[in-house]
């Protein structure tokens, strides 16, 4: 008989609602991270169109995925857990593949940020540090590489003693961010630099594949990436003081929220500076048009920048430790990170992350590629989820669902995931077409997915000594008496 391990801390009720509203604040930081590269790609029209859709879509898959958090209220990890319940009973590979997939691609966020925050830092005032060293593997490692690694490890302390620490952080550059929010979104239309002649569209330019669909669907693989982000607050769920009501609320006015940003900042600043000047410069172009709206103010722009960045990073620190918490509690990955410290957060799956970003930042370099491979198992994670949905509507009917959704979103919920099988078709074999991947890239995230069956198997056989059953028992109710095979009481 295997033996299950007992955590005994637990994940402490510190949360509110308005507390998860503000760390997934992220998503508009990570709106701003990419948003120059689509303008640059589609044209100001294109990038406000194509943005728009793609929150739309995590608006209406946050909507569902309120329902599947009230089911679940006692699971951390978000979305892949929620996918993991749904398709086990038929595939359980599913599950670590979904979860492992979740967790890398927001784990990631650490190194390309750091990245972008200490190449911000040396442009601006330390513009003569252009020295650079090699560690074999990555040329040119320099001073934004060592700045990036000291914000890594700066988010991880803040994110280590604690939940409410690292709320205090998202509150801090939450508020930060609202400033160049507003900047872009309203003030041009006061200020007459708004001129619609500077937004363009490029989908339909001749010699685009398939008439600009092809293009239009690549770049809306990639957004998702960024859109989607609004789930992160189910990652939180068991942290809320009251879990139902709260994750409900924290994931519906978030979504709400960024698709009011995802609208309106591509439209704002796409009619200040034209296509041709945000294509130059697609990621620091923001403190030119900040200059040309407000005046000179490049330094104050590059601090509220950096907030952004700092609270996308933060976020991603204490999602991506709580995915691989949930996994390990789940039975999906080796035992040991099912662990939370005395402050009752997983330090152990927090400095895991650490350590694998700051290894991305010296010895790859350049990791602005990493969004593309970890673009693949993210994609796929809400692939599984709202799939998920729609299964443990049909096999667990009599499953407690404190939410619970008018029968259409059913329907709703096939379109959605069509529609992301659809992107990760054609996105992810047309990294050509943007500027975040290569084949190459694809074959990296294929190996990550493929290396989460290996710890799978790992943990299944070698750790918990048990067989390994492609599918599972589920059980009817809460309560009910099914064991998966892991050996562990299911449900």
């Amino acid at each position: 008989m295997a033996e299950a391990v007992v955590e005994e801390r637990q994940l402490l009720k510190a949360l509110r609602w308005y507390d998860g509203f503000v760390v997934a604040l992220a998503n508009p930081g990570f709106l701003i991270g990419s948003l120059g590269y689509s303008i640059g790609a589609l044209g100001g029209w294109g990038a406000v169109t194509l943005w728009t859709i793609s929150m739309t879509i995590g608006l209406f898959s946050n909507w569902i995925y309120s329902e599947t958090a009230a089911m679940f209220p006692d699971k951390p990890g978000g979305i892949a857990l929620y996918a993991h319940e749904g398709w086990r009973r038929y595939f359980s590979l599913v599950g670590p593949v979904a979860t492992f997939g979740y967790w890398f691609a927001w784990s990631t966020v650490l190194s390309i940020f750091g990245i972008v925050v200490g190449s911000l830092i040396t442009s601006q005032w330390f513009p003569g540090q252009d020295w650079t060293f090699s560690t074999g593997t990555a040329e040119n490692i320099g001073l934004p590489h060592i700045i990036g690694a000291g914000a890594i490890v700066l988010v991880w302390l803040f994110n280590i003693f604690g939940v409410r620490p690292a709320v205090w952080v998202a509150y801090a550059t939450g508020a930060l961010l609202m400033i160049p929010l507003a900047v872009f979104m309203f003030l041009p239309y006061i200020t007459g630099d708004w001129h619609s002649s500077n937004l363009t569209w490029t989908l339909n330019d001749p010699g685009q594949a398939w008439g600009g669909w092809k293009l239009a669907l690549v770049y809306l693989y990639i957004m998702g990436w960024s859109a989607y982000g609004v789930e992160t607050c189910a990652t939180f769920a068991p942290e809320y003081k009251d879990t139902v009501r709260d994750t409900t609320l924290a994931l519906r006015s978030s979504a709400m929220f960024s698709l009011v940003v995802y609208a309106l900042l591509p439209l704002g600043i796409s009619g200040v500076l034209t296509q041709g000047q945000i294509a130059a410069d697609p990621v620091a172009f923001y403190v030119p048009a900040f200059d040309k709206i407000v005046g000179g103010a490049s330094d104050l722009m590059v601090v509220l920048l950096i907030a952004s960045l700092l609270l996308s990073m933060n976020t991603a620190t204490a999602d991506g430790s709580r995915a691989l918490y949930g996994i390990a509690r789940d039975g999906m990955t080796v035992k040991q990170l099912f662990h939370l410290n005395r402050f009752h957060v997983p330090g152990r799956a927090m400095t895991l992350d650490m350590i694998l970003n700051i290894f991305l930042l010296f010895f790859i370099g350049n990791t602005l590629a990493i969004l593309f491979t970890g673009n693949l198992g993210y994609i796929a994670a809400h692939f599984f989820a709202l799939t998920g949905f729609i299964l443990l509507r049909r096999d667990r009917p009599k499953w407690p669902r404190p939410i619970k959704l008018p029968s259409f979103w059913i329907p709703i919920a096939e379109v959605l995931a069509a529609a992301n099988a659809l992107f990760i078709i054609v996105g992810a074999s047309n990294g050509s077409l943007n500027v975040y991947g290569s084949t190459k890239e694809l074959w990296i995230g294929i190996g990550v997915l493929l290396f989460s069956i290996v710890l799978f198997l790992f943990r299944r056989i070698v750790q918990d000594k048990a067989p390994v059953r492609f599918r599972e028992e589920t059980p009817t109710e809460p309560g009910v008496p099914t064991t998966s095979s892991a050996g562990i009481p299911a449900g």
